[in-house]
């Protein structure tokens, strides 16, 4: 099975990297842009560099996405500007990757490799801040920042790309994963941030009283999610969400850390005016209608996810 992984060397491309070569009979094609204003390297990706083909290639580039979609079963889409910080302070950036970006893959495929399946993987914030106690795929989309508007925007291109053109594209909504091979950036997840200054024994920063809402989901899970979606008919065409039921306070996801990590503090400092700005609050996810589409469920609690993060994390550095 040839597989083609997208921003593989990213956070979430990484781990997908590394689930995907644990499959069998995985001939497996990595392609990532390692720019620098997205903190990317190769870094995570050297354990199992003799066990990939890595191309070093934008979505932009036109020449190398007709190359490297050819003969694709699967193509995971994890590339991505993907902080919301980066994307009010450089948005054209962010518009290039996260829409134009996109609209290129899919061309490509339309062209070169109508066949493939490919799983585009999106963010739970295209809905902004909530209005309805749960939010789930109805709920309506008001994004707070360019970030979450253009993931949203690729998301329809998906969507029009199966209905028009009859290619096999699913779009996988995720919240807050956490995990190793993390960017341990500020604005690149806060709770791998959070992580990252723990073992560092640093000072975690809460905006406000920490009180806002969120779910999470340990990276192994979303791995394992995005393959068996890949591999469900009935997700075709869809838009889903995939989260863990674990709804965490921010307070609380940072007193977890800590625990985890043996190591850190907590300080509370007022909102920053641009944050507070595109803060989403209290926030609940379902992942009822991907539970109904499949037979994935999260595996591991945040308790978990964090033990685990931190056994990978000391054995990577060993």
């Amino acid at each position: 099975m040839n597989i083609l992984v997208i921003g593989g060397a990213g956070f979430l491309g990484a781990n997908l990297v590394r689930f995907c070569l644990e499959q069998p009979g995985v001939k497996l094609t990595v392609m990532d842009s390692l720019e620098p204003e997205l903190k990317a390297t190769t870094r995570h990706l050297e354990p199992v560099w003799d066990k990939i083909r890595f191309v070093r290639a934008s979505l932009l580039d036109d020449t190398a996405l007709g190359e490297v979609v050819q003969d694709q079963d699967i193509i995971f889409n994890c590339a991505g500007q993907t902080s919301h910080p980066l994307s009010i302070q450089n948005p054209l950036l962010d518009a290039k990757i996260n829409t134009l970006g996109n609209l290129k893959l899919l061309e490509s495929v339309r062209h070169l490799n109508h066949k493939a399946v490919v799983v585009y993987t999106s963010s739970s914030t295209v809905v902004g801040k909530a209005v309805h106690d749960i939010v789930d795929e109805t709920h309506p989309e008001r994004p707070l920042e360019i970030y979450s508007a253009n993931k949203g925007v690729a998301e329809k291109y998906y969507q029009i790309y199966h209905g028009v053109h009859g290619l096999k594209t699913i779009v996988l909504r995720f919240a807050n994963l956490f995990g190793p091979f993390g960017k341990g950036y500020a604005e690149f997840g806060f709770i791998n941030y959070f992580i990252s200054l723990a073992q560092a024994g640093d000072e975690i920063r809460i905006f406000g009283d920490g009180a806002q809402t969120r779910n999470v989901l340990y990276v192994e899970d979303a791995a394992r999610a995005i393959w068996m979606a890949a591999h469900s008919n009935n997700l075709v065409g869809e838009i889903c969400f995939v989260v863990h039921d674990e709804h965490l306070s921010v307070r609380d996801i940072a007193a977890g850390v800590m625990r985890a990590m043996g190591r850190g503090s907590v300080t509370h400092v007022p909102w920053p005016d641009e944050r507070k700005r595109i803060e989403v609050d209290k926030v609940r996810i379902t992942a009822a209608k991907f539970h109904s589409l499949t037979d994935w469920r999260p595996r591991y609690t945040f308790e978990e996810g964090l033990a685990r993060t931190k056994t990978i994390s000391e054995g990577t550095q060993a």
